[in-house]
């Protein structure tokens, strides 16, 4: 594994393990569960090359960064606080804000918050959309049907069955939502009364994206890390919401870009509709959906990615 330049940035009352790589505009890129820096791997030089600097953050909560005991910590005006406070701690006033997975959130409601300082966005996976208080999170909007989203808001169930053996769960996780995965896995119907690996498949050869070294940093960074303090953005979905009343009806005004794989689960969750995402973000310069690829899009498809985002950055690249 190549050699990165990690840093210590201290922030919004935190202290996260960045890497930070290269000179020119800011760049920083944010990962999703469970996930870590090192998802951007095949991101990084293609933008440092075409000179950004790229901060990638291990957001809190996870390995090598501050992960406070307080679920409320984890709210989103935490997180986007984080955010700024990187581009802050890096002496760049504005910045581009990319994300994936739970880090998609998190770019989109930077661009919402910190309208001055953000000059593009991109999101991968998760479109920006609002939705009802308690409709992810609630069982009875699920009947009996066991919902990842609804079993994550207990604190302490969903750490013990993940961390009882780390490497499996990072396995099976990857591979449930993964290009590799029969189509629909995660959202095979099961009892609410369900772990969250039950029933999906502990794959003999590794999902298309990752290596055995992929899968062993992953393992070591959760040995670390646990699950807890990541599993607690969760458990502030409606809390985001609530604290947030201002940003109803509010569009995002920077250029955006989306970015999905065809076949990503996210696409098919309740609330998800890519047309309406038009009308929140006026100024999206497109939707790229990658083919044959599923969630985790930088790691399976890193080419047609950097193709797209290098592509839409090119207006804010600096002149040679």
């Amino acid at each position: 594994m190549k050699k990165r330049n990690f840093r210590t940035i201290e922030t919004n009352g935190v202290r996260l393990n960045t890497v930070v790589e290269g000179q020119g505009p800011l760049v920083i890129l944010l990962h999703g569960w469970p996930q870590c820096w090192y998802l951007w791997r095949h991101q990084i030089d293609p933008l440092v090359e075409a000179g950004f600097q790229v901060a990638v953050p291990n957001q809190r909560g996870y390995d090598g960064s501050d992960a406070p005991e307080e679920i409320e910590a984890y709210d989103i005006l935490n997180l986007t606080g984080d955010v700024v406070g990187i581009a802050d701690a890096l002496g760049q006033e504005s910045f581009i804000v990319v994300g994936h997975d739970w880090g998609a959130p998190v770019a989109w409601n930077t661009a919402l918050l910190y309208e001055e300082r953000v000059n593009a966005v991109v999101g991968m996976s998760v479109p920006y959309f609002r939705y009802p208080i308690g409709a992810l999170t609630k069982q009875e909007n699920f009947g009996d049907n066991f919902w990842y989203m609804v079993y994550f808001q207990k604190p302490g169930i969903a750490e013990a069955e993940f961390e009882t053996d780390i490497r499996r769960s990072i396995r099976i996780i990857h591979y449930s939502i993964s290009a590799s995965a029969p189509e629909g896995l995660l959202l095979n119907r099961k009892p609410s009364t369900s772990g969250f690996l039950d029933g999906l498949i502990d794959p003999q050869e590794l999902p298309k994206g990752m290596t055995q070294e992929d899968l062993d940093y992953y393992v070591e960074q959760y040995k670390q890390s646990g699950f807890r303090g990541n599993l607690n953005w969760y458990r502030n979905m409606d809390r985001n919401m609530e604290i947030t009343p201002q940003l109803s009806g509010k569009k995002i005004s920077q250029p955006a870009l989306f970015i999905a794989g065809e076949k990503d689960v996210v696409l098919k969750f309740p609330g998800i509709n890519l047309n309406a995402m038009t009308e929140l973000v006026p100024n999206l310069k497109g939707q790229v959906i990658v083919p044959s690829a599923g969630h985790w899009v930088p790691a399976e498809y890193p080419q047609k990615v950097n193709e797209a985002l290098l592509g839409f950055l090119k207006d804010f690249a600096p002149q040679r």
